[in-house]
């Protein structure tokens, strides 16, 4: 240090650390982090250098928009205006608050190689207008909405469809959109969300124009992708677009995933199509609905190069059909990085003729799926009964323990649970809530350990889970779904009243299992269904404590139904989530009172928060304060058992006092059980209903990296 400072007061100022001093390499990465329009409408202004900085290719080339809530039609005027030449890649995904009019200008980046308008509103002219400009566009995503026509596309236009490779295209309402003018497709990904009623309850037809495509366009087809929302006009749809590929499949084609609810039976022309694919292609990638695996010989006679993703989800597909006809003795599976078998109830059994869905595993098939698949990072097994038998060293969390590489994790609440303990103590209802004739026993908020150590006083380490945990410590993603959980608010239909009883050998899995979870240091999304032994909650605390990368939580029908007996832990928990940005809550008698958003004011990362409660209830005046000390909160749903007047009342009072400084707020206050909630439901956003709003297992439900 130099000699002439004296004073503590210039020493600290000396050694003190100027962000300016960094080498540029350093201060891009840093930046790397900052909003685009943050970067180029505000940080560029502070400094000569962070001017120049700001304006690096690498920060340019591609801006993101997508989860920018605060972006709004004049920022990205501006944004486009003074960066528009050196974008190369935009996505505007689910930018669903901005107005149509702020695609115009878009044409200002003419260079532009990929964009993502998905969730946004694109008139075909604005369509037409934008994409004239852009000729050296190869990817486009957009919405097909209803009065979407393709003849008011211009030529210019249609020429830099011609030499598009990549479209993605969800559809709310039957059209074949720009389809036809993408000659030179390589990946098509198609999202089907078309309503079989209008809202005026006409039924729909999925009946398209005759000749609107044809053959020759499919020709170089790599990745065909298509997923169904519920409803017979998506299948009706989606048939259109098979039965083009039927006639001639693709040479080049390896990646086909359909991915269907329900029953989607299968036709001559996709039968035609699969046993042409048999012949002819060899796939890295497949998924289809059940009913066209199901009892045929279709995977005896699929060829594979070098698969990476497999889905047979809710198939019967049974254990030994899966080693025979799909892993091949594990001579051709270390590619393999995600495997969905969520809802295939047999996959883990020899055979499914005479097998009952709660019959014990074969441990062996486990355990040559997770040999012949050592790379797997993602893997789903939710939605079945996956029963451990009482066999020293086979239980499943042991043989799942052996995949290190896992990233993604779904399982059954049944399979976690030690196979001893069940033995040695049946659970029973009167272990959950103490009954007597004599002294009143307490059952409310019970007090509970409040830290790993007290934990541990209660023996849970021997357990298979706590191993499990502590053997995939750099596990991002974990959904733990009761086997037979059904959310009470599905797609659409009416909200369930009743849901069914959880699984025999669910019944001790509660507070212990979730504080085994802590271990997970990276964990950043946690799902918990259908829990039925939390007593108090305790494990949600230290989930709060240990768990600081935590972005998304979702916690439903937790313990017992009658009672929330969770809250007390749960708003100690909420208090620690500094990084949670949605947090969605479904459990009958949910009491959303101050109490609660208090500790929820807490996480100040918040940006969605949904509640589903049958017979809950809330408290007006909090949710308003809630909402004034949570400035990043934009997405608000509840489904209750308010009245509508008290629901309509404080929806309208949130988005008048927050919605001019929000421009991307987004509230629904709905009764639960009310005859017009699908309705309602129609109107929220697809990107808040898809991640959020609606419950389901997303643990491989797609390929990885299947768009950017």
């Amino acid at each position: 240090c130099p000699q002439e400072i004296v004073s503590g007061e210039s020493e600290e100022e000396s050694n003190g650390v100027n962000l300016m001093e960094f080498s540029d390499e350093i201060l891009l990465h840093i930046l790397s982090y900052v909003p685009c329009t943050d970067l180029v409408l505000n940080v560029r202004r502070t400094c000569r250098k962070l001017a120049t900085l700001c304006l690096d290719k690498s920060l340019t080339h591609t801006v993101l928009l997508q989860q920018d809530y605060k972006v709004n039609k004049d920022k990205v005027k501006q944004l486009m205006r003074d960066i528009g030449k050196e974008i190369y890649q935009l996505n505007m995904a689910g930018c669903y608050w901005l107005p149509s009019s702020t695609i115009d200008h878009v044409t200002r980046c003419k260079n532009l190689v990929k964009l993502n308008l998905s969730g946004c509103h694109v008139t075909s002219l604005r369509l037409s207008k934008m994409l004239s400009t852009l000729q050296h566009l190869r990817s486009l995503a957009i919405d097909v909405n209803p009065g979407f026509d393709a003849s008011q596309l211009s030529s210019e236009c249609k020429a830099t469809l011609s030499r598009v490779s990549e479209l993605k295209q969800t559809l709310y309402t039957p059209s074949y959109g720009v389809v036809p003018c993408c000659t030179s497709l390589e990946k098509l990904l198609l999202y089907f969300e078309i309503l079989d009623r209008s809202r005026e309850g006409f039924m729909l037809s999925g009946q398209l124009m005759v000749g609107e495509s044809n053959v020759p366009h499919y020709q170089n087809l790599r990745v065909f992708y298509a997923r169904l929302a519920p409803g017979y006009v998506n299948q009706e749809v989606v048939r259109l677009y098979l039965a083009v590929l039927s006639d001639r499949t693709p040479e080049n084609l390896h990646a086909f995933l359909i991915s269907a609810p329900g029953s989607f039976a299968e036709t001559g022309a996709t039968k035609n199509l699969l046993d042409s694919m048999a012949r002819n292609v060899r796939l890295d990638a497949l998924q289809l609905p059940k009913a066209w695996i199901n009892g045929s010989g279709l995977l005896q006679h699929l060829k594979f190069n070098n698969p990476f993703y497999f889905s047979f989800s809710r198939c019967t597909l049974s254990g030994g059909h899966l080693i025979q006809r799909v892993i091949n003795g594990g001579k051709d599976l270390k590619s393999l990085t995600s495997l969905n078998l969520s809802g295939c109830v047999h996959c883990l059994a020899p055979e499914s003729l005479f097998r009952k869905a709660e019959d014990d595993i074969d441990s062996s098939i486990l355990e040559s799926l997770v040999v012949s698949c050592c790379n797997l990072r993602h893997l789903n097994l939710s939605a079945a009964h996956h029963h451990s038998s009482e066999s020293i060293g086979n239980h499943l969390c042991q043989l799942l323990s052996r995949l290190k590489h896992l990233l993604s994790l779904a399982l059954p609440v049944c399979s976690i649970t030690d196979v001893a303990a069940n033995v040695e103590k049946p659970p029973t209802a009167s272990n959950l809530v103490p009954q007597t004739f004599g002294r009143k026993v307490r059952i409310g908020i019970q007090t509970y350990p409040r830290n790993l150590a007290d934990q541990a006083n209660q023996k849970i380490e021997s357990s298979v889970f706590w191993a499990l945990m502590g053997s995939l410590r750099f596990l991002e993603t974990l959904e733990i779904i009761g086997s037979s959980f059904s959310s009470a608010m599905p797609r659409n239909e009416p909200a369930i009243r009743n849901s069914l009883p959880p699984c025999v050998r669910a019944q001790s899995v509660g507070d212990s299992e979730v504080a085994a979870i802590s271990q997970l240091t990276y964990l950043q999304s946690l799902t918990l269904a259908q829990l039925p032994n939390i007593l108090t909650g305790s494990g949600l605390i230290n989930v709060g404590l240990q768990c600081q990368h935590l972005r998304t939580l979702s916690l439903a029908n937790l313990g017992m139904m009658g009672k929330v007996v969770y809250m007390s832990a749960l708003m100690d928990m909420l208090k620690h989530c500094k990084c949670l940005r949605d947090l969605r809550l479904e459990q009958p008698y949910f009491c959303a009172g101050a109490q609660f958003f208090q500790a929820l004011s807490h996480c100040s990362s918040l940006q969605r928060l949904c509640i589903v409660s049958r017979s809950g209830t809330l408290q007006s005046d909090a949710v308003m304060s809630f909402m004034a000390n949570c400035l990043e909160v934009i997405m608000c749903h509840m489904f209750m058992g308010e009245s509508l007047t008290v629901c309509k009342n404080l929806q309208q009072s949130i988005v008048r006092s927050f919605q001019a400084d929000r421009p991307a707020l987004n509230v629904v206050i709905f009764p639960l059980l009310h005859e017009d909630l699908t309705e309602v439901i129609r109107d929220v956003p697809m990107r808040h209903l898809d991640e959020i709003t609606l419950f389901k297992s997303r643990v491989a439900e797609e390929p990885p990296n299947l768009w950017w």
